[in-house]
């Protein structure tokens, strides 16, 4: 039987916590402040703590540091009612396995409780807990691209994957999907993280100019190059470049280019020494490069060579239950950019991004929340904040999108994901639309390890 520690100075929630857990099989330990906690955790084999971030005495932030400090691998689910994305950040970065606000969801604190038990149990397994690997880097840089969808946590599993290796990757999607963020994630993961990072638009510049730009030039190498200059390649050296808009670049630099990927060499615009390079290159396009092949636009020999690894990040049409947790980061981030104060959206706001098929992605969904922000009166942002073209949607037509090839399983818990979010977290509505019995539901919930 596994043990709870249950620390909170607030009576009515420690003991109802622990009679709810107790119910469900669970032996559970209370404390009203931090040093009772901590003497419980030092006298007991504790399996999971489950503390107020704000006690007399030791705080829930000061335990979580002794329990790290002490080095004991007890999951630390953090519950305050002070609930910001940042303290669940700062939380999680102490080493939280999670955060929860009050009022509590008990059954969700449930599903918490038997996921991280799951994972204690298989710590051995290196790729068992991607959102733990995903939490031990940069927790604010990853908010940007920690999609909930099936479709995302493969394209992580898949960056976690090949991060270390040296081996070229093209990163494809439609405009605004995030291949950039990508790149970083990429780069951020590698073994070349410590070594420089270069990133170049290849479409943002003419042909002479990205020629310059990519591998430097000679002085008197053409008019105003009144001193020699070291290009991209040179100055990336060792470390990783990446070429966003990749299927821009004309012809002759493609040949260019393809002599980097065989030999890391080239030679500097105007000049006779070839120079060696050591570097991972990247690429980006919002282009079906194959394609381009058959209009004879782009070498099919250099596709070859970037295209070792492919990423193909999904348009946020095909992956809407990524919107919540896309527009919550968002609001935060616009909010800082303009000097406003966070909104929050009300239920019709949400539905309604929902339900618009979004064709300029997360890029397309940062504006709209950015005017929304700027232009709402009251507290809250809500439908009539939004732009007609989402507001007047009447595409309200309730989809899933599934990607080809997963299991039976990986199914039915995107479908009833994607159910609870279209019938927002109401079980029995979510029940009544898969006709399955709400006890059937809520047993799928925690199967699958559901967020809710």
């Amino acid at each position: 039987m596994s043990k709870i520690l249950v620390a909170d100075d607030e009576k009515n929630i420690r003991e109802g916590i622990a009679t709810y857990l107790e119910d469900e099989g669970y032996f559970v330990f209370t404390a009203s402040d931090g040093e009772e906690a901590l003497e419980t955790i030092e006298n007991e084999n504790i399996d999971v703590i489950i503390s107020d971030l704000r006690m007399p005495q030791i705080s829930g932030e000061k335990l979580l540091k002794i329990v790290k400090e002490k080095n004991l691998e007890i999951p630390f689910i953090i519950l305050t009612a002070h609930g910001t994305v940042d303290s669940a950040v700062d939380a999680m970065r102490e080493g939280a396995y999670d955060f929860l606000t009050k009022p509590l969801d008990l059954e969700r604190l449930l599903l918490i409780i038997k996921r991280s038990l799951n994972k204690k149990e298989s710590n051995d397994d290196e790729n068992a807990n991607l959102e733990n690997i995903l939490i031990r880097k940069d927790l604010k840089y990853y908010e940007k691209i920690m999609g909930k969808s099936l479709l995302m946590q493969k394209i992580f599993e898949l960056v976690i994957k090949i991060a270390k290796s040296n081996a070229s990757v093209l990163i494809t999607g439609e405009s605004g999907v995030g291949k950039e963020i990508i790149a970083d994630a990429i780069f951020d993961l590698s073994n070349r993280n410590d070594k420089p990072f270069i990133k170049v638009n290849c479409a943002a510049l003419s042909e002479s100019i990205l020629e310059s730009e990519l591998f430097g030039h000679e002085k008197g190498a053409f008019t105003g190059a009144i001193s020699q200059k070291k290009g991209r390649f040179e100055l990336a050296n060792k470390g990783t470049i990446f070429l966003d808009e990749i299927a821009e670049i004309s012809p002759e630099i493609q040949v260019k280019l393809l002599r980097v990927l065989q030999n890391k060499t080239f030679e500097r615009v105007g000049g006779e020494t070839t120079i060696k390079v050591d570097i991972r290159l990247l690429a980006a396009t919002n282009k079906n490069i194959e394609e381009e092949i058959k209009k004879e636009k782009f070498r099919e020999d250099l596709f070859y060579r970037l295209n070792i690894i492919n990423i193909n990040i999904p348009p946020l049409r095909e992956r809407k239950d990524d919107i919540s947790h896309l527009t919550n980061i968002l609001i935060r981030d616009v909010a800082k950019e303009n000097n406003r104060k966070e909104k929050t959206l009300s239920n019709d706001a949400m539905k309604a991004l929902y339900y618009y098929d979004w064709p300029g992605n997360i890029r397309e969904l940062k504006n709209v929340l950015e005017s929304a922000l700027i232009l709402s009166k009251g507290k809250q942002i809500t439908k009539e904040d939004l732009p007609a073209k989402i507001k007047n949607n009447e595409n309200l037509i309730f989809k899933i999108t599934l990607p080809i090839g997963i299991s039976l399983k990986e199914a039915e818990k995107e479908i009833i994901k994607q159910t609870l979010f279209h019938s927002k977290n109401n079980k029995s509505k979510c029940a009544e639309i898969l006709k399955i019995g709400r006890k059937t539901l809520h047993n799928k919930i925690i199967e699958y390890h559901i967020d809710q």
